[in-house]
C-alpha cells in the first residue's frame, strides 16, 4: 500500500510535464523566400518542437510575404489572428519605437559585439519591452550588415554619397542617415526596388549580401562598397494573446527552440554571406572596401542622427545601449 502511495505521488509530479503539452498547430511567416538562411532556422526550430512536444506540434511556415508584410504579420499577431512571425526590427519600429535603435548608423562594428549585445541584458531589456504591445520576443536572429550597391561609381569616401539617389527603408532613420551623407535618399517598398534600379529611377540600393544575391541587384547595378551600416536584427515575435492561452512548460519550449533555430540560422547567414559575396564578385560587381580614415569621416558625419533620433527611440534605450557596447569593448 505505502510503495502504490509512492508510485502515485511519483505519477503526480511527472504527469503534469507531458500533460501540459497541447496538439498544437502554429503559423509561422516572414518576407523571405525559404532557401534564406532564416529557413535554415526554421527548419532546426521545427525539429526541436518535434523533440520536445512528440510531434504534437505542428509548424507551418509561408514564405515570401504569402500571409502579408512583416508589418500586417505583426499586426496579426498582435491581435491574436496569428501565432509567429521572423522579421526584421526595423519595419515595426511604429509599433515599438524602442526598436528604432538598432537603426542607428553604424551601431556595431562586428557580428560578435551584435551577438553580445542582443543576447544579453539589453537584449532582454528590449524583449521586455515587446508584450505590451502584444508580442512576445523569443529570439534575436541575424539579418546580417548593410552595404550600398549603385550604378554610379565605387564609394570610397564620403563625397561619393552625393546626390546619388539611393532606395531606403520606409523608415525615418534610414531616410536621415542618407539624407545626411549628402544623398537623394528615396523611400521605397522593397518589391519596387529591382525594377526601380532597372529603369533608373534610383541608382542605388541597401541590403546584406544574401539580399542582393538572392534578389539578383547584381543585374542592375555596377558597385558594392562594404560600407557595414547598419545590422538591424530578425525578431522571433510570437503573438501575446496567443502566448497566454500556452502552458507555462509550452512557452518554455517556444524560448528553448527559438534559440536552437537562432544558432543554427547565425551559422547559416555568416556562411551564406560569404558565399553570397563570391557570387556577386563572379556576377562582375565591382567591390571595394573604405579606408579606416575615409570611414572614420563617414561616421563622424552622421553622429548628428543619434541626437535628432534619440527622443522618438527614448533617451534611456540609447543611453543603454552605448553603455552596453562599451562594455562589450571594455571601455
Amino acid at each position: 500500500m505505502t510503495a502504490g502511495l509512492a508510485l502515485a505521488v511519483i505519477a503526480g509530479v511527472i504527469a503534469p510535464a507531458s500533460a501540459e503539452i497541447s496538439e498544437r498547430t502554429i503559423r509561422v511567416s516572414n518576407g523571405v523566400a525559404e532557401d534564406h538562411p532564416v529557413g535554415e532556422g526554421v527548419r532546426a526550430m521545427k525539429a526541436c518542437f518535434d523533440e520536445k512536444t512528440g510531434g504534437k506540434w505542428t509548424l507551418n511556415a509561408f514564405w515570401s510575404s504569402a500571409l502579408g508584410d512583416d508589418l500586417q504579420a505583426t499586426q496579426a499577431l498582435r491581435s491574436g489572428t496569428q501565432e509567429m512571425v521572423i522579421t526584421s526590427s526595423s519595419p515595426i519600429v511604429g509599433v515599438l519605437p524602442a526598436l528604432g535603435v538598432f537603426d542607428l548608423p553604424f551601431l556595431f562594428a562586428n557580428e560578435q559585439e551584435a551577438d553580445a549585445v542582443l543576447d544579453g541584458e539589453f537584449g532582454q531589456y528590449v524583449s521586455d519591452m515587446m508584450p505590451q504591445v502584444g508580442l512576445v520576443n523569443l529570439a534575436y536572429w541575424e539579418n546580417g550588415f548593410r552595404n550600398l550597391t549603385n550604378s554610379k561609381r565605387p564609394v570610397t569616401k564620403l563625397d561619393d554619397f552625393d546626390g546619388m539617389r539611393v532606395r531606403v527603408m520606409q523608415n525615418n532613420i534610414f531616410l536621415d542617415t542618407f539624407q545626411t551623407l549628402g544623398t537623394n535618399a528615396t523611400p521605397m517598398a522593397f518589391g519596387e526596388v529591382f525594377s526601380a534600379l532597372e529603369t533608373g529611377t534610383i541608382d542605388a540600393q541597401e541590403n546584406p549580401y544574401v539580399t542582393i544575391d538572392t534578389s539578383k541587384f547584381y543585374e542592375v547595378q555596377e558597385y558594392l562598397s562594404n560600407t557595414r551600416h547598419a545590422y538591424t536584427p530578425f525578431m522571433v515575435l510570437f503573438s501575446k494573446p496567443i502566448w497566454d492561452t500556452y502552458a507555462e512548460d509550452e512557452q518554455q519550449i517556444l524560448r528553448d527552440c527559438a534559440v536552437v533555430g537562432r544558432d543554427v540560422q547565425r551559422a547559416a547567414s555568416r556562411k551564406l554571406s560569404e558565399e553570397s559575396l563570391a557570387r556577386i564578385k563572379e556576377a562582375g560587381l565591382e567591390v571595394n572596401d573604405i579606408d579606416e580614415a575615409s570611414m572614420t569621416q563617414i561616421r563622424d558625419a552622421v553622429q548628428g542622427v543619434y541626437e535628432r533620433h534619440k527622443d522618438e527611440i527614448g533617451a534611456e534605450v540609447v543611453d543603454r545601449m552605448q553603455a552596453a557596447l562599451a562594455e562589450v569593448r571594455g571601455q
